[in-house]
């Protein structure tokens, strides 16, 4: 069976964390910023993944799965503030949300 080192593993973990900082900080569509918060959690995810392997542990898998419930929190609670924010204002962008605010 082949193997892939713990280097490369790292590296394609924090090639996807920053992707997902990237898309988190670039794209100002709610739905957008939360699949960058997604992909920023799987590569944390992945991180564990790898580093109990490594060591030949399960703390990993067991992070994994917590890491797993949090996201799926995350989405869910996600999803209904944005279905409530486009409900009111009509948009999905944070820039125009933030325009749109009352300044009292």
């Amino acid at each position: 069976m082949l193997t892939v080192p713990l280097k490369i593993l790292l590296l394609f973990a924090g090639t996807l964390f920053l992707l997902g900082l990237a898309g988190l900080l670039v794209r100002r569509n709610i739905i957008f910023m939360l699949m960058s918060i997604e992909i920023m959690l799987n590569s944390a995810g992945l991180v564990f993944i790898a580093a109990g392997r490594h060591w030949g542990q399960p703390d990993g898998q067991v992070m994994f799965i917590f890491i797993l419930a949090v996201a799926a929190v995350e989405v869910s609670i996600g999803l209904a503030l944005i279905l409530q924010v486009y409900h009111h204002y009509k948009t999905l962008d944070v820039d125009a949300i933030s325009k749109l605010r009352d300044h009292n």
